[in-house]
């Protein structure tokens, strides 16, 4: 169940819906797209309050994947593009050139059937992008990709970016969403809890610092703050208010030294964790 969440998504950028498991991301997703009807509130899609007006405006890889088994890659890509108002003879001369740009040439006469998983869901976004959307809303599209393909896929995604297309995509894989967005919205329980950049997400917490003494010893820990933890040979603690100066002249005055030091900013899992909440989280497992 989504329960107003309230996005807008600029022109020409990378904007993640991130949540947890049943946070509302794929409902969302489809009001937005005009596949399922809202109880209440409004949405706008290229201009347009009625989606489908827009929709061969539109590319979109969803969640449940659905390819013919016993189509060519080439024909499935047209196909597909062909649903989105590309002509027949257009769309099989792109989907060619597509595979070839990204390394599956040799795919372009194999059905779909005989294809990895991986190269099936590449084969897939091509024919959501053949007809040259304006924009490309993509969920979970990492799903079940292993590393070579995540990266391919992410290429992909960039190489329509930079075509000027804006890419909507979910995910609650915060590394996907930490390298491609330039802005993302979090949703949590139905609930929108953050907008902003990544960097805005990740202010949302403290610096960390990470210090190794030169000289442990007695009366260490009591000149730290108060949440450092042991880590290794070293301690983490947050960033004191006044800056590390201070700290660091005491830890030196009392003869410990400094072996290591780091000033380290929150990840965005770090950030989303705080954001979403441990409850919520506990919610999706």
């Amino acid at each position: 169940m989504v329960d107003g969440v309230d996005i807008a998504v600029p022109k020409g950028v990378i904007y993640g819906v991130l949540g947890p498991n049943g946070a509302g991301k794929t409902t969302t997703l489809r009001m937005l797209l005009g596949i399922i009807e809202p109880d209440d509130g409004e949405r706008e899609l290229l201009g347009c309050r009625r989606p489908r007006q827009a929709s061969d405006r539109v590319g979109y890889l969803p969640e449940e994947r659905g390819l013919y088994p016993a189509m060519k890659a080439a024909e499935a890509i047209a196909f597909m593009g062909a649903l989105r108002g590309l002509d027949w003879r257009t769309g099989r001369k792109r989907a060619r050139e597509m595979l070839a740009d990204a390394g599956l040439a040799e795919a372009a006469d194999e059905k779909i059937r005989k294809l990895s998983k991986g190269m099936a869901q590449l084969v897939q976004l091509l024919g959501s992008v053949v007809h040259r959307p304006e924009l490309l809303v993509l969920d979970e599209p990492f799903s079940g990709l292993d590393p070579v393909n995540q990266e391919k896929l992410e290429k992909l995604i960039l190489a329509e970016r930079d075509r000027g297309v804006t890419i909507l995509f979910s995910t609650h894989v915060m590394a996907h969403a930490e390298r491609l967005c330039d802005r993302l919205a979090i949703i949590a329980r139905g609930k929108r809890r953050f907008e902003g950049t990544v960097a805005d997400a990740r202010g949302t917490l403290p610096l960390q610092v990470r210090y190794v003494p030169h000289h442990p010893g007695e009366g260490l820990h009591a000149l730290l703050p108060g949440d450092a933890i042991s880590e290794g040979d070293g301690w983490r603690f947050t960033m004191p208010g006044g800056g590390i100066e201070t700290l660091l002249s005491r830890l030196i005055d009392a003869g410990h030294g400094i072996s290591g030091l780091s000033i380290e900013r929150p990840s965005l899992h770090d950030a989303f964790v705080r954001i979403v909440g441990r409850d919520a989280l506990e919610d999706a497992a």
